[in-house]
C-alpha cells in the first residue's frame, strides 16, 4: 500500500506527491492522488479534468520513460491555479501528434492541451517534469 501523500495546504508547493512504479496501474494510483487534493481544497469540480490529465501523463511517462519508477506531483501554486505534474528519467521531451482517424495511439497530449489551460516540460538534470494546469474560479 502506497505511503500517505505530504499533507495538505492552502496554497504552496508541492501540495501532494508520489513516487511510483512505472507501470500502467500507476495511473489509478495518480487519479486517486488529484481527486485527494482537490477534495481537500475544495476544488471537486476540477477532479474529473485532472484525473484524466494525470492518466495521460502518467501513461506516457511509462511509455517513454527510463527507469523503474515516475513520480507524480499536484501543487496548487494559486487559490485558483493547480498544477499536476509528472517527473521522470529521461531527458526526451513529449511531442503532441495529430493523429489520424485510424491511429491507435499519439492522441494523449491533445487531450491535454485541451483540458488544460497551459502545459509544458521542464528539464531537470536527470530527466524532465511534463505539467499541466488547471485554472478557475475557486469553489467554496
Amino acid at each position: 500500500m502506497p505511503q500517505p501523500p505530504t499533507r495538505a495546504r492552502p496554497t504552496g508547493h508541492p501540495g501532494y506527491s508520489e513516487t511510483l512504479p512505472r507501470e500502467p496501474e500507476s495511473a489509478a494510483t495518480a487519479r486517486r492522488l488529484l481527486r485527494a487534493a482537490c477534495a481537500v481544497w475544495g476544488l471537486d469540480a476540477w477532479a474529473e479534468d485532472g484525473a484524466l490529465i494525470v492518466s495521460e501523463l502518467v501513461a506516457n511517462a511509462v511509455q517513454h520513460a527510463r527507469r523503474e519508477s515516475i513520480r507524480v506531483v499536484i501543487d496548487r501554486t494559486e487559490a485558483g491555479r493547480v498544477r499536476v505534474g509528472v517527473v521522470d528519467f529521461s531527458k526526451t521531451r513529449p511531442v503532441r501528434k495529430t493523429p489520424g482517424p485510424e491511429d491507435e495511439g499519439g492522441r494523449g497530449l491533445a487531450l491535454v492541451d485541451g483540458l488544460a489551460e497551459t502545459w509544458g516540460t521542464d528539464p531537470l538534470p536527470w530527466g524532465k517534469r511534463v505539467w499541466a494546469e488547471l485554472r478557475g474560479k475557486e469553489e467554496g
